[in-house]
């Protein structure tokens, strides 16, 4: 178990340290967010499962019976909550012997700052693992696959070809989102939402979206992507994207990509009447993943 010493900053023990640095960077604002809807829960763990429709009416001829179908449950989402825990430990000699504020009182501070940055890559994780082999969800199929499996027959939320960011990608993604239907074939009404990039394409993202006419070219043509609102909620860059052209589109899909909360994140300080020492732990407990993969569509670039 580790402490902190007085051993661990002896120039805190002297006067005379003109500056402290190293742990005053701002950090960006709240990111996973973006990627995910968040629920509450109040057990271990949570399951979404798929409620199946009725198939297509058949016809029915004069004097014959109606035809009486059935439906049933589907494939069965867990999302099993993990918990975080982090603390810190020090003496009482290293605290009393302190001279420096912002040594000693920011310890907390960056605490924190550690938990947001574990929840935001945690959250990540799903997508920079989103057409990697293993990481499967409810359905056995990975986030973006063109053989998700349903009763209507194996579906696709990923480009056939992968293609860098381009405003002909991104058009194709838009047409294939709202061509999703339900697990019975059933037509929806499914729409792209919200772009998601690697900070290596924030510029080029831009540079497709907001210009009037088309991007590249010197055609008069018009931005069918800005003048149609394709993606309402915009460009959202996600810092800890670690693929740097993989790019997502989320849907209006009612269970895509979602985040249990279990417990929120708690800070508890207490003294260890052996030692002296002052302890300090944190904890939080949730859990990130898919539900429906109809919520996300997915473009590995070329």
């Amino acid at each position: 178990m580790a402490v902190i010493t007085t051993g661990n900053h002896p120039k805190a023990l002297v006067p005379g340290v003109k500056a402290w640095w190293g742990r005053s960077y701002n950090e960006h604002t709240t990111e996973y967010t973006d990627l995910y809807d968040t629920d509450t829960s109040s057990k271990h763990y949570e399951e979404d499962v798929l409620h199946t429709a009725f198939p297509l009416a058949p016809v029915k001829p004069e004097g014959e019976p109606g035809t009486y179908g059935s439906h049933s449950q589907g494939f069965t989402t867990r999302y099993t909550h993990v918990a975080y825990a982090l603390g810190f430990m020090i003496t009482f000699e290293e605290n009393r012997d302190n001279l420096y504020a912002e040594v000693s009182g920011k310890r907390a501070s960056s605490l924190a700052f550690s938990f947001r940055q574990t929840k935001e890559i945690i959250a990540a994780q799903i997508y920079n693992r989103a057409f990697t082999a293993g990481y499967t969800g409810g359905d056995g199929s990975i986030l973006c696959v063109a053989t998700h499996p349903s009763k209507g027959g194996n579906w696709s939320n990923v480009m056939g070809t992968p293609i860098d960011l381009c405003e002909a990608g991104l058009e194709d993604m838009c047409i294939q989102i709202m061509g999703f239907t339900d697990d019975y074939g059933h037509k929806i009404n499914l729409m792209p939402q919200s772009l998601h990039i690697h900070r290596n394409d924030f510029y080029e993202a831009h540079r497709i979206l907001k210009s009037v006419l088309q991007t590249g070219t010197a055609n008069n043509d018009p931005n069918a992507l800005r003048a149609t609102n394709s993606l309402p909620k915009g460009v959202k860059m996600n810092h800890y994207f670690t693929n740097t052209d993989d790019h997502f589109i989320r849907t209006n899909a009612p269970r895509g990509m979602i985040h249990y909360q279990r417990d929120g994140i708690m800070f508890d300080m207490d003294n260890d009447f052996d030692t002296k020492n002052l302890k300090w732990l944190g904890y939080e407990r949730y859990s990130f993943g898919w539900t429906d993969p109809r919520g996300i569509m997915g473009n590995a670039g070329a």
